[in-house]
């Protein structure tokens, strides 16, 4: 079968008047595309997001996927645990990304027995008896200050030994590196087939949207909450995906 090709990402290639970045059906309709061509590393790091659950699931418990936008994680983790009968639930407050997955999902063979999806914010969802809890590029978008409450929330909700995987786009502390590596990052944009128009626009249209953080400002949140260990697995450029262990 001849797999459909991506709809391309021209969201931003025209001047636009100035407005917050949504996950609407317009974004939802590009997404695989964006995010492709938008995140260094994305596809290694899904990939391992499937690895890393196989590893640290344990049978009867439940796998979360948190801010799951169209299932790349949530199909990564099914395509390694599907025959364990996993139990995966994939949650996100986007209506148009939620019935995507959906329709993605009959293409998976058993696929409706083990992935349970809701249209929920993660932020008042429950967590428990969590092996594996995927946060993918999703707690940049909650506020700050609801940052702590998040991740005390699933700790209490996973059972020990659990990891918790939290991908994010990052700063650095040291200004004049910092600015390096955006630039880098611009190049990198710039070579997927961005305009500076694009990146201008999208940059700004996230700027009150997607709050990152030092990867130090990650490591003391997650052990202060009690988990026993933290790493970062994988960094290209501004962008990190972390493991932390209860």
């Amino acid at each position: 079968m001849t797999k459909k090709p991506q709809a391309k990402d021209h969201i931003f290639a025209k001047n636009m008047l100035p407005g917050d970045f949504i996950f609407d059906e317009k974004v939802a309709g590009v997404f695989e595309d964006m995010i492709n061509r938008s995140v260094p590393g994305y596809s290694t790091i899904i990939a391992m997001i499937g690895v890393l659950a196989e590893r640290y699931y344990r049978k009867d418990s439940i796998i979360y996927d948190l801010g799951c936008s169209l299932g790349g994680a949530t199909f990564s983790v099914f395509e390694r645990l599907k025959d364990q009968g996993c139990s995966i639930i994939a949650i996100d407050n986007s209506i148009a990304m939620l019935e995507r997955l959906v329709t993605k999902q009959q293409k998976f063979e058993g696929a409706h027995y083990c992935i349970e999806s809701r249209c929920e914010n993660i932020q008042v969802a429950q967590i428990e008896n969590a092996s594996v809890v995927i946060l993918n590029f999703t707690l940049q978008f909650v506020p700050l200050a609801d940052r702590a409450a998040l991740i005390e929330k699933v700790f209490k909700g996973m059972n020990s030994g659990g990891v918790l995987i939290i991908s994010e786009k990052i700063i650095s502390p040291d200004n004049h590196l910092n600015e390096l590596i955006i630039e880098l990052y611009h190049q990198f944009k710039e070579n997927m087939g961005y305009s500076k128009l694009e990146i201008s626009q999208k940059r700004s249209a996230l700027e009150n949207v997607l709050i990152p953080e030092t990867l130090d400002s990650h490591r003391a949140r997650i052990l202060q909450t009690g988990f026993s260990s933290f790493e970062v697995w994988f960094q290209s450029l501004n962008f990190a995906s972390m493991i932390a262990i209860k």
